[in-house]
């Protein structure tokens, strides 16, 4: 196993406390960003967390990978979706998306659809 992505999303949002009482404009922000995201309704919420995904491959971001695993699976993804996805981002980033893939899949298959 690479990581534990249960806990790897479960340590970040604990970790965000301080951030978010120090500096509340910005954590408020931040959500409305992500609120904001998608809200025009051209994309459904499998296409955002498959395309979230692959760019979390790519800037090797591991809070970002727990995150959008956890949505993708609860967005109904496949794991034959996220693999084709995943193959995008292998092709334009080589050998560290093969390697962040890998842990993409590791994080999707530990999230159980609830």
């Amino acid at each position: 196993m690479l990581n534990n992505w249960v806990d790897q999303l479960s340590n970040t949002r604990k970790a965000s406390a301080p951030l978010a009482s120090a500096n509340p404009k910005l954590l408020t922000a931040y959500q409305g960003l992500n609120a904001a995201q998608g809200s025009n309704g051209a994309l459904d919420a499998k296409t955002r967390e498959l395309i979230a995904l692959a760019v979390a491959v790519t800037t090797r971001c591991d809070s970002c990978i727990a995150s959008h695993a956890n949505a993708a699976r609860q967005a109904g993804v496949t794991e034959a979706e996220l693999s084709d996805a995943l193959g995008t981002a292998i092709a334009l980033n080589a050998g560290a998306a093969y390697v962040y893939s890998l842990r993409a899949m590791e994080a999707f298959g530990q999230f159980e659809k609830t």
